[in-house]
């Protein structure tokens, strides 16, 4: 995409995953898989040998991997987990069994036989709508690179090596190579693929470097020391540019970084408009690591404490007690402020090593979440046993996803009282009166939000969801993110009609989606009514600064002319301008840029 403001130069957009502007030059790094030229079949007096060949090349894979886990720098060594979960998909039965029983049984080369063991797990997680889940294909196909690269002797680059400061421009960065990097020398990163919940993105945020990633192509278009400007707020690249806009980006460097020290030296004062009424502005988070980080920018509490990681990191099901520890942990990190833990939101395809599910056409429409573990109540057991217990530790409430309607609220809390039985009959302590709640995320919940709100203790409105399953659009789908629209005037009349139907029966609600952390939404939210917000903790301190910056009674008004408009781009358009009116130095320092 051409920016306007840059019409002469070569500019992409891509997907921002790491805030932050840099200059520098770039390092294109060659990460082309390894091209299987020889695709043969093995005689029987060959196939022992031709197995053990390749459990070769994945013990030597796995070799290199631990090699690398243990040389991981101080400041990203609590990610180690991401080069345990690579070595966990070397021992997975989809690639490690399924391979040699192809070697066995079609009587093919390894290299050949992988390659179809790939295929099939392509096929697995393509029927995957959960956008983490389904980005951790990219994580397969890199350590199968790896097996590869072993198998065919081809030695691949070493990041380790580099020792210039650059930006670093590949196709994609695997696990291992981005905690192989060395960290003092690499300015940021920008790749052709990836997404928000890459472990390019999460690494890049680790980090704290800008990242871009989603480019497509950007490893043709950039060469081998380029010159690149990387705004890994807006998305921006600039190749080659001139000397106004080195000049333009430097400034604008300088002003944000202004800006958010500003911000974040008081991002644990309270989020008090400006008319007196305090908004509670939590974290939300899916990694015990990142406690500190919540703790560190200012949050009220955890709104959405997301567990599928902890499912995800382990090889099979997790214990209870595995469970139990992690959610104590972050428990008595953030107590007093309250932990509020949403329960499994995973689909049963996720645990096929464990479980004989049947695939689905569409898992987004299928056995997740709530049903899931309604379905598998002693999984469900073991988790809301393990949230029980850690309630003994801190301020703990928790939270059943992707509720469709009453039913599935009062099966839930038969299993929940179940469990409460099992706890007393042991003499467990837990918090007897610990506070339950639903997330909003599905038009049915919505509409029966009235008749949902009388059993339960709180709502929290999921509006990534929301707005995928009420405007009928996948966001991971490039052929209609576009039309993903937070500003949809059928978004922001649901949410109000959740938000009066809480009120109305006494309970609190909140908002976790990503709404909650766009600067633009802010002040629709507070008009709405909604006075607790989750986000992204990194984005706390400037939702706050925001919401110190506005009136409540502006906020109401803004909503009334709101709801006269009748598309998400004049939703859009008056929104803008309203908040730079209120807050100009936003646009001042990019944050409202489209």
């Amino acid at each position: 995409m051409t920016d306007k403001n840059f019409s002469d130069q070569k500019v992409l957009r891509g997907i921002p995953v790491s805030p932050g502007i840099i200059i520098g030059k770039a390092r294109l790094v060659d990460r082309s898989r390894v091209k299987i030229l020889y695709q043969y079949l093995i005689s029987d007096d060959q196939l022992s040998q031709e197995v053990e060949r390749f459990k070769h090349a994945i013990k030597t894979t796995e070799e290199q991997l631990a090699t690398l886990k243990n040389r991981m720098p101080d400041k990203i060594n609590k990610h180690s987990f991401i080069i345990d979960s690579c070595l966990m998909m070397l021992k997975d039965s989809m690639l490690n069994d399924s391979t040699i029983k192809k070697i066995l049984n079609e009587k093919i080369n390894a290299e050949w036989a992988l390659k179809k063991s790939l295929d099939e797990i392509r096929e697995v997680f393509s029927q995957i709508d959960d956008e983490y889940i389904s980005n951790r294909i990219n994580d397969v196909e890199n350590v199968i690179e790896k097996v590869l690269r072993n198998l065919s002797g081809k030695e691949q680059e070493s990041l380790a090596e580099i020792n210039q400061r650059v930006i670093i421009v590949a196709h994609d960065l695997s696990p291992a190579d981005t905690t192989e990097l060395n960290i003092n020398m690499v300015m940021g990163f920008i790749t052709n693929v990836g997404g928000q919940t890459s472990h390019t993105a999460i690494m890049a945020q680790a980090l704290e470097i800008p990242a871009v990633v989603g480019l497509q192509s950007v490893t043709d278009l950039v060469k081998d020391g380029d010159l690149l400007i990387v705004d890994g707020k807006t998305g921006r690249i600039i190749i080659n540019p001139d000397d106004s806009a080195i000049i333009d980006y430097q400034e604008r460097h300088l002003q944000r970084e202004k800006y958010r020290s500003s911000i974040a030296r008081k991002s644990h004062l309270p989020a008090t408009t400006l008319d007196g009424h305090r908004i509670a502005i939590k974290a939300n988070m899916e990694f015990v690591e990142e406690v500190t980080a919540v703790k560190n920018h200012g949050a009220d509490g955890i709104g959405l404490f997301r567990t599928e990681f902890l499912y995800l990191r382990s090889k099979g099901l997790p214990s209870e007690e595995e469970l139990y520890q992690d959610y104590r942990e972050v428990a008595e990190f953030i107590s007093p402020l309250e932990l509020t833990i949403r329960t499994l939101d995973l689909g049963g395809d996720k645990f096929a090593s464990e479980l004989e599910i049947s695939k689905e056409m569409n898992p987004a429409l299928g056995l997740r979440a709530i049903r899931f573990c309604l379905k598998e109540p002693e999984i469900f057991k073991s988790q809301l046993r393990a949230i029980l217990r850690a309630s003994a530790h801190g301020n703990v409430q928790l939270m059943f996803p992707m509720i469709s309607g009453l039913q599935e609220i009062l099966d839930a809390k038969e299993i929940l009282s179940q469990v409460k039985d099992e706890l007393d009959s042991k003499n467990t302590n837990y918090d007897q009166n610990i506070k339950t709640g639903i997330m909003i995320e599905v038009p049915s919940a919505v509409t029966m939000a009235e008749v949902l709100a009388r059993h339960v203790d709180f709502f929290s409105i999921g509006t990534n969801d929301l707005i995928q399953y009420a405007l009928a659009i996948d966001r991971i789908n490039e052929q209609v993110a576009y039309m993903y629209q937070p500003f949809h005037p059928a978004i922001l009349r649901m949410i109000k009609h959740v938000v009066d139907s809480a009120k109305e029966a006494g309970i609190g609600v909140s908002l976790c989606g990503e709404m909650a952390g766009d600067p633009l939404c802010v002040s629709i939210l507070l008009g709405l009514g909604i006075e607790e917000l989750s986000l992204n903790s990194r984005a706390i301190p400037l939702i706050k600064k925001i919401i110190r910056s506005i009136s409540i009674e502006e906020a109401r008004m803004d909503f009334r002319n709101i709801n006269r408009l009748n598309t998400a781009n004049e939703v859009r358009a008056y929104i803008q301008d309203r908040m730079k009116a209120l807050v100009p130095e936003l646009q001042e320092k990019g944050y409202l840029d489209i």
